[in-house]
């Protein structure tokens, strides 16, 4: 337990002050954050853990970073719950799930080693593991690996084996966990258990065909509405057309489960999300049966942040997810406008040119623009703007075409800052709803059936919010201040307690 006593002392001793961290999106307490794990519920309370490097801000040796919450808005750092201290895992504590059990909260990771092979080369091993707590501290079992490499049929990889994601369907544990084939294909793998220390291999669940780029990371796998969704995480994916334009992807798999064969039978593939920086996502289930679901807010090929700042990583809101005619609607946890002060509206506002409405600014808001008519071609929703920075969502009429742009957000860095995304609902009313917090923007459309997600790190005095229209559009405009302190005033806190039980 040496070495994450030292990275709990490192923690507190170089944390962060939160006043220079976003105001609603969960952070690092100082250093590096990815992948979210163990999103659960647990006695009650809400537990996300992370991917975690606290000594620099910069990917290194994986512990899980933990933090909690009463209501998925307002998040309370913890000591980190999980470092790389034996032999099965000094190599990384690597991502994993979590779940309520009758001896405790139940972690399960991936633990990675390394070992010399009989030629002097080395190999790296990946085996899922189990740690049991009460919720702060956690023990590591002495039966680790739980499910270790060679478990696998022949032919799948031991070297890619990671991120497993657990549920409970009466008495039986279900696991899925990311793989792939000497072809390097991509797939998932299914295994069961009763007391999740034994467990037993069933089948592939899911395999990419060698369409869906590589090694599929990250798999979460539920029932939603009268379907079954995998979402997985795959790497090296060639976009194809307007969709996949990330290399390192999150997609949902949506189909029917057959439970004879284990296996899902796939109906059709869409990205999560469109924008520059959304991976990894993890879901867990509330008592009140709503599927909600985080991700890292970051690309692993983008690293734009200031060389200053002292931490690196962000989560996106939490989203609920439901299916509706056959599609996956996601929408910002209901919770957060209990956060909502300052409301501004305006009804039927007719724009052109440039127009700056007032009271209409900020950069920790809530926005909803529904353009209802007009004889325009081009609309465009500029923010974290002055006379040197802003960013942009340009709406473009006759293809249906949302155009982001960070070119002018401040960074110093040759990475991505344009992307388009196909609008695949249309209808007579384009309903955008964006969140802002200090170093991000999450753009929902048409009631979340797409959504764009990107951060950008321009000074916090570019405050302006401007919308630019080539002829004339009528909106319907909302905007509210997002305000962590409005709850604690009002006595609103929401409780959810919930488990991911019986939730397949």
């Amino acid at each position: 337990m040496a070495d994450l006593a030292k990275a709990n002392r490192y923690q507190e001793e170089n944390r962060v002050d939160q006043s220079e961290k976003p105001i609603y999106h969960v952070t690092p307490p100082v250093g590096w954050m990815n992948d979210p794990n163990g999103f659960s519920i647990f006695q009650g309370r809400i537990h996300l853990f992370y991917q975690y490097h606290p000594y620099r801000d910069v990917w290194g040796p994986m512990h899980w970073g933990h933090c909690i919450s009463d209501d998925f808005v307002k998040w309370k750092e913890l000591p980190a719950a999980l470092a790389p201290d034996m032999d099965y895992d000094a190599a990384g504590c690597f991502s994993g799930s979590a779940i309520e059990t009758e001896e405790g909260h139940a972690l399960i990771y991936t633990g990675v080693m390394e070992q010399e092979r009989e030629d002097g080369s080395r190999e790296v091993v990946q085996q899922q593991c189990l740690a049991v707590g009460d919720g702060i501290h956690y023990i590591k079992i002495n039966g680790n690996p739980v499910i270790p490499a060679e478990q696998l049929p022949n032919g799948f990889s031991t070297e890619d084996f990671r991120d497993p994601k657990v549920w409970r369907e009466r008495d039986t544990y279900y696991l899925v966990v990311g793989n792939k084939k000497e072809k390097q294909n991509g797939q998932v793998v299914l295994f069961e258990s009763t007391d999740l220390r034994e467990w037993r291999y069933v089948s592939v669940l899911a395999d990419n065909q060698g369409k869906y780029g590589r090694m599929w990371e990250c798999p979460d796998f539920f029932s939603l509405g009268q379907k079954h969704i995998l979402l997985v995480s795959p790497q090296d994916m060639q976009a194809d057309g307007a969709e996949f334009h990330n290399g390192n992807q999150a997609a949902a798999l949506i189909g029917s489960y057959d439970r004879k064969n284990h296996c899902l039978l796939e109906d059709q593939i869409i990205s999560l999300d469109y924008g520059t920086d959304f991976y990894a996502p993890q879901t867990l289930e509330t008592e009140d049966g709503r599927r909600i679901m985080i991700a890292w807010m970051q690309s692993w090929d983008m690293n734009i942040k200031p060389v200053e700042q002292k931490w690196n990583g962000m989560m996106t809101i939490p989203r609920e997810l439901t299916l509706r005619d056959n599609q996956l609607y996601q929408q910002p946890i209901k919770e957060l406008e209990h956060y909502r002060t300052e409301p501004v509206q305006y009804t039927d506002r007719e724009i052109s040119g440039r127009c700056q409405l007032p009271d209409i600014r900020g950069r920790v808001l809530d926005l909803i623009i529904e353009i209802q008519g007009g004889d325009y071609q081009e609309f465009t929703i500029s923010f974290a703007g002055n006379e040197r920075y802003h960013t942009s969502f340009r709406y473009i009429r006759h293809t249906q075409m949302i155009e982001f742009d960070r070119t002018y957000s401040g960074m110093i860095r040759d990475v991505v800052c344009q992307r388009s995304m196909k609008i695949k609902r249309t209808e007579k009313t384009l309903k955008l709803r964006v969140l802002l917090d200090w170093f991000s923007v999450e753009l929902f459309v048409n009631d979340g059936v797409q959504t764009f997600t990107s951060t950008f790190y321009t000074p916090l005095e570019a405050e302006d919010i401007a919308f630019i229209c080539d002829k004339n559009a009528v909106v319907n405009i909302e905007k509210y201040t997002i305000s962590l302190e409005k709850n604690e005033r009002e006595g609103g806190s929401v409780s959810i307690i919930s488990g991911d039980e019986d939730g397949n």
